[in-house]
């Protein structure tokens, strides 16, 4: 059966992986998970990713996720999907989601790449609005 949500899979794996306490997750590779893990490495939320082979002969690219803690505590209390198949949702640089007074980022995907709300408002471009994290 096909993935519908790709992004939301990766996104799950990564709050269950936490909530289990792993070191690290494994998920299929795709350009845009590669974006978002960007994001969240640069954001701090996340320690770092490789990639690495898959499947038996190693014919599938995927990336192995290494979660961050803090204090025992998670670095990524929350993290959830805004922008899903069945109702993508769209902002402008303007009305761009503040999540948590600042403490949060929103995840967009603008004409110039996948950034944080705060990138997306200093280069004044809207998009996309792919996930919510804090």
């Amino acid at each position: 059966m096909a993935m519908t949500d790709p992004l939301g899979d990766m996104l799950t794996r990564i709050r269950n992986g936490q909530t289990a306490k792993k070191d690290s997750v494994l998920t299929p590779a795709s350009t845009l998970r590669v974006r978002v893990l960007d994001v969240l490495q640069r954001e701090g939320y996340i320690r770092g990713y490789s990639e690495e082979a898959l499947g038996a002969k190693g014919q599938h690219k995927g990336i192995r996720i290494e979660l961050k803690y803090f204090e025992g505590q998670p670095a990524i209390r929350h993290v959830a999907r805004v922008s899903k198949p069945g109702r993508r949702v769209y902002s402008g640089s303007k009305e761009l989601p503040i999540i948590r007074n600042g403490l949060g980022i929103t995840i967009v995907s603008t004409p110039r790449g996948v950034l944080s709300d705060a990138e997306a408002r200093e280069y004044n471009v809207g998009g996309e609005v792919l996930a919510e994290v804090f």
